[in-house]
């Protein structure tokens, strides 16, 4: 199995929801994250300010950083490997790195089925 990590910038938080604003890219990748770790597939995340030592243990990335600075970030490597900087991989870049479906990283979510009568709306008495 691959092992894929992601070198990130400094931020509050990994999800894009906190602050005045949703980062929606972070939750895009926070979202295919979660639902490859729910599918056995370990995808590991490290934020400059919250894991600094992993910046400092990882030679490459400490070269990267060193010599192109943290506009380089985020990073990812797969098996050791860097395979794309200074953005996110696409849905499809995720799948084919991983070799996994891409349905796979995403979740479905089943909407209810709501039954109307041909009729009316639904309501009692045939309003609402």
């Amino acid at each position: 199995m691959k092992k894929m990590i992601i070198f990130e910038p400094a931020m509050c938080c990994s999800t894009g929801i906190c602050g005045p604003g949703v980062d929606r890219q972070l939750l895009r990748v926070s979202s295919i994250i979660n639902n490859l770790n729910k599918n056995g597939i370990l995808v590991e995340r490290y934020n400059v300010s919250s894991n600094p030592q992993m910046f400092v243990d990882n030679k490459t990335i400490n070269e990267m950083l060193n010599n192109e600075g943290v506009e380089v970030l985020p990073v990812t490597m797969v098996d050791d490997v860097v395979v794309k900087t200074k953005i996110y991989p696409t849905d499809e870049e995720f799948s084919k790195l991983l070799d996994v479906p891409v349905t796979s990283l995403k979740s479905v979510i089943k909407k209810p089925i709501i039954k109307k009568s041909s009729k009316d709306c639904g309501c009692d008495g045939g309003c609402c």
